[in-house]
């Protein structure tokens, strides 16, 4: 008699739930839904879960596992969730075409002349194969990173890491990127790593920051980090290579907030204390799953993005997934509109179709995509730009 396949039941149940709680409409049952942002993960790595799914399949049909009545409705259950990663792989190869038609929305006609051939080659493309075969590996041997170098006096919430390639010659661009995590949590060197170290292949030079994490009461600290780590660019990033007059911003989650706010605050001294005569003007703005309302309870100054919006905002590009449980779409459309509204400079908005609040950790297929889009915005934005004058700037 055929043993009874536990470990094969057991993947074929946890790959299902994580499927099911991907693809099922958003109005169907679903429990440990505070897990959502661990289950959804599936979303970005379909192919390891589909290798993985077939590899415990064929284990369990070589062991004679299959003939046991259970592993009989294990496999029954693996057809299905087969199905489901298929619908996923999918809807991951919409995004390519989301991110060209945003550009053709926000930029204009005719924005692909500006585009270097052999990027215009690769943004042609849907499907990228990091995305099948190293969805994890995000170092490369050519980019060379340094850590924990102090642009404050806030401990370990003041560090940045500095990416930048090791072949490039000088001159190139400047990212600084902020983390997410609700305001409460995570680090620098965690998330957008692909996009870090891609950008940083090409010739740009990357920051990647902590800040001081925002509990009631605390804002405006975070903001002021991130204010401190563009002077301190401004001082040092050409000794690293780069053009400070190329200076972008980019978050994802809580990040994008303070991004945002960074971005539409330029040189406001009440949020620049005791470095109030630096530029802290930026060139654009990359926001990824992002939040965009009010987080203090105790208000000092308003603590949403949305209430500096004003006519000389910097172009925005702007990403969110139909299906974000953390942070609903509604967020992000309701930020878009109040900018296209009072700005007439570029706002690019990429509605990801079916997907969740992970876009950024991982070479997915929806991850490609958002970086060539990214690639093409920002080729787009240098090549069209027009930096406001400090006293413009002022608010």
């Amino acid at each position: 008699m055929s043993n009874l396949p536990i470990g094969y039941l057991i993947t074929v149940l946890f790959l299902a739930w994580c499927t099911y709680f991907v693809v099922a409409p958003t109005h169907w049952p679903r429990t440990w839904r505070s897990f959502g942002t661990y289950f959804e993960v599936i979303n970005e790595v379909p192919f390891l879960a589909l290798f993985w799914l077939m590899s415990s399949t064929y284990l369990a049909f070589s062991e004679g596992d299959l003939a046991h009545p259970i592993g009989k409705i294990a496999f029954g259950l693996a057809l299905l969730v087969i199905g489901g990663l298929v619908v996923i792989i999918y809807w991951g190869l919409q995004s390519a075409a989301a991110v060209r038609r945003a550009l053709d929305d926000g930029l204009g006609e005719g924005w692909q002349t500006i585009l270097p051939a052999k990027m215009e080659k690769q943004f042609q493309k849907k499907f990228t194969a990091k995305a099948l075969i190293v969805p994890f590996f995000n170092r490369r041997f050519d980019v060379q990173r340094t850590a924990n170098i102090r642009y404050g006096d806030a401990g370990e919430r003041n560090p940045i890491d500095v990416y930048r390639s090791r072949f490039h010659s000088n001159g190139g661009p400047v990212l600084i990127h902020l983390h997410g995590g609700s305001f409460v949590s995570g680090r620098k060197n965690t998330q957008s790593l692909p996009l870090l170290y891609e950008l940083a292949s090409r010739g740009w030079v990357c920051i990647s920051a902590n800040y001081r994490l925002s509990f009631e009461g605390t804002f405006p600290n975070h903001l002021i980090d991130v204010k401190k780590v563009i002077a301190w660019v401004r001082e040092h990033v050409e000794e690293y290579g780069a053009d400070p007059s190329n200076l972008f911003l980019a978050g994802n989650s809580s990040g994008a907030h303070i991004a945002a706010m960074a971005a539409l605050t330029p040189n406001n001294p009440r949020f620049q204390p005791g470095f109030e005569d630096v530029d802290t003007t930026i060139t654009a703005v990359i926001c990824q799953g992002g939040y965009y309302g009010s987080i203090a309870k105790k208000i000092v100054a308003p603590s949403s993005p949305m209430a500096y919006i004003d006519k000389n905002a910097p172009p925005f590009f702007i990403v969110h997934g139909d299906r974000d449980r953390i942070v609903p779409v509604e967020q992000a459309r309701g930020f878009v509109n109040q900018l296209r509204e009072k700005t007439s400079r570029p706002v690019v908005y990429v509605e990801l179709p079916h997907a969740s609040h992970t876009i950024d950790l991982f070479h997915s297929l929806s991850s490609q995509a958002i970086l060539q889009g990214v690639q093409a915005f920002t080729t787009w934005v240098r090549s069209n730009q027009e930096r406001p004058s400090r006293e413009a700037s002022k608010k």
